[in-house]
């Protein structure tokens, strides 16, 4: 497990340097909310292609290859990113991220299923979210310092560390699954539409669909926060790094601390319901922001909201997948990626028409989510009651 976040770690925090600079960064080369928007649409969308593939993978050919392939594929996009100032190379870029990332997280999170009992298994998806967030907190702080130096320095430094956690897990990461269970596996990779349209049938259906729509609403905030507050506040590199760090520390704490116990107490269902419905009370104020340090506490508020959510679906998912930890893995990262492409790709569209609208959007689609959510656990409370239970 302490391999896990390490690696996770080192993989998000590589890519959370770039954060703080981005707006100034789209803006020197003449681009503004529709690029911002694109470059997490592009990276989710490429995700979405492989996830179905990728989660397959993990189950044939095992964790630790796909994890390290993912990460290999994250240090050549942040390379790429770092050695052109081209709009359709940074795009590329961020083709070669997702595709990355589709192959290590539903691996990483396999992994935690494969060494975690059913009890245990909202710990570690949490101490995993956890390092996730840490990195979070840790790569914009060093981001909005390097920025002092120069706009691609933070690029450069985000490369040299996602190649340093390509070696790491090179190094020291060892397969959780048994060779002859691979051995076992089916060897042809049905297509995505195929996946997908397999999914529907699968008991944790709507919680995929929650995923998709929860993706969206947050997305679409998370895709504009940096041009919102630089436009809105007039907020400089730091102060976008200090946003994003104070946030990342809220992450941390709730996701090692608050997480686990918060689950055993209300059960993962109740716990959806309530933080779906405090990050869409959050847009719904963040409407009526009228400076820079309300908007930080709202902040605050949906990302602490988000940091409880996405470990809780997680583990409601892979209890209810049973054996077939890595194509539920797989297909919870398709469904994520199809909210992180529509979500930031509407934002950025919206943003350029008013700044507001990407927040109004968000809390539209949350309050849909809130809903399902509920519909789908009284339809299906018997059987949430038992896996809740384990």
């Amino acid at each position: 497990m302490l391999v896990l976040m390490v690696n996770m770690f080192i993989a998000v925090g590589s890519f959370g340097i770039i954060i703080p600079i981005l707006p100034a960064y789209l803006e020197s080369i003449g681009e503004g909310g529709m690029a911002a928007g694109l470059m997490i649409a592009i990276f989710a969308g490429a995700q979405l292609v492989m996830s179905p593939v990728a989660g397959k993978w993990a189950d044939q050919y095992g964790r630790r290859i796909m994890i390290i392939l993912g990460l290999a594929g994250l240090t050549l996009s942040m390379f790429v990113f770092y050695g052109f100032d081209s709009v359709w190379m940074l795009y590329l870029s961020r083709v070669i991220g997702g595709v990355g990332a589709a192959l290590l997280i539903p691996a990483l999170f396999a992994y935690v299923a494969d060494i975690t009992t059913m009890e245990q298994r909202a710990k570690g998806n949490s101490y995993i979210s956890a390092a996730m967030s840490l990195g979070i907190v840790i790569g914009p702080g060093i981001g909005g310092f390097l920025a002092d130096y120069g706009l691609k320095m933070p690029l450069l430094v985000s490369a040299l560390i996602s190649l340093l956690a390509t070696v790491f897990s090179v190094l020291v990461l060892k397969e959780s699954r048994e060779k002859e269970l691979n051995q076992l596996m089916e060897t042809v990779t049905d297509p995505m539409v195929k996946k997908l349209a397999q999914s529907v049938k699968k008991p944790y259906f709507i919680p995929l669909v929650i995923t998709l729509v929860m993706s969206f609403g947050l997305m679409a905030y998370e895709s504009v926060l940096g041009l919102f507050i630089d436009n809105q506040y007039g907020a400089t590199p730091q102060e976008i790094a200090l946003m994003i760090t104070a946030t990342g520390i809220v992450s941390v704490i709730v996701q090692l601390f608050i997480v686990d116990r918060i689950v055993r107490v209300l059960g993962e269902g109740k716990v959806l319901n309530i933080f779906i419905t405090v990050a869409a009370a959050g847009f719904l104020f963040s409407l009526f922001a009228s400076s820079y340090t309300f908007f930080f506490i709202i902040t605050l508020i949906i990302f602490l909201a988000t940091s409880i959510l996405r470990p809780v679906i997680n583990t409601l998912i892979s209890k209810l997948a049973g054996n077939e930890q890595g194509f539920a893995m797989g297909m919870n990262n398709a469904y994520m990626s199809i909210g992180n492409v529509l979500g930031p790709t509407l934002a950025g569209i919206l943003y350029d028409v008013n700044i507001s609208y990407p927040f109004i959007l968000g809390l539209v689609i949350l309050s849909f989510t809130i809903t399902l959510s509920m519909s789908w656990q009284n339809r299906e409370r018997k059987k949430l009651v038992s896996i809740e239970a384990k």
